[in-house]
């Protein structure tokens, strides 16, 4: 029996993928969750065979989840379930050891297929997403300059930005110009949306 830790912060979503896992004689729902910050303590409680992470929930995101439950060293696999198809993502959750990119809206067959691939030591890409993966090429923004962006989409004022990194308000403002440069945008909120819609930050 693979036992599953479903993570999604739609309730009925999450009890929907529930109800129609369980009926597979070889799998089973151990544990569900409804934000991301609660994923690594049921985790090490019932240490379960499979993580199944929706990317956009409350507390972690399913990206920052997946690399925390990697550089803890969790037994289980990762497959993450995403209605998002950014090409970004996928990438980052290869980094992350993710072993699953699977689409919100596959058939529940295709999600109990790539369980067991993933649990089999497999890997189990989304062929269309990993096709825009490809096609987007490699992300052309540094840690750093990522950083800055997500911290400016955050609303976080340049001279905070300047005193969180220990840097100066100029180099801050270097590594936005930078970064709207490589990402052919205008503005700072271009560049944020540009490098968001790519799942680069």
């Amino acid at each position: 029996m693979i036992r599953i830790l479903l993570a999604d912060d739609e309730h009925l979503i999450r009890g929907a993928v529930a109800a129609l896992l369980g009926l597979e004689d070889d799998l089973a729902v151990v544990s569900e969750v409804g934000r991301g910050d609660e994923v690594a303590g049921a985790v090490a409680a019932l240490d379960p065979d499979v993580a199944v992470l929706d990317i956009d929930m409350p507390g972690a995101d399913g990206l920052t989840v997946a690399e925390q439950l990697s550089a803890a060293g969790a037994r289980c696999a990762v497959c993450i379930l995403t209605s998002f198809g950014r090409p970004g993502y996928l990438r980052r959750a290869m980094s992350a050891g993710v072993r699953g990119f699977v689409a919100k809206d596959a058939p529940t067959e295709e999600l109990a297929a790539a369980i067991r691939k993933v649990h089999a030591g497999r890997r189990y890409l989304d062929a269309e997403l990993a096709a825009s993966a490809m096609a987007a090429g490699d992300n052309p923004l540094t840690a750093r300059e990522r950083e800055i962006l997500r911290l400016t989409g955050a609303g976080t004022p340049t001279s905070r930005i300047a005193a969180l990194l220990h840097l100066s308000e100029g180099t801050v403002r270097n590594y936005l110009s930078t970064a709207m440069t490589k990402l052919g945008e205008s503005n700072r909120l271009a560049a944020v949306r540009a490098a968001q819609d790519m799942g680069w930050i």
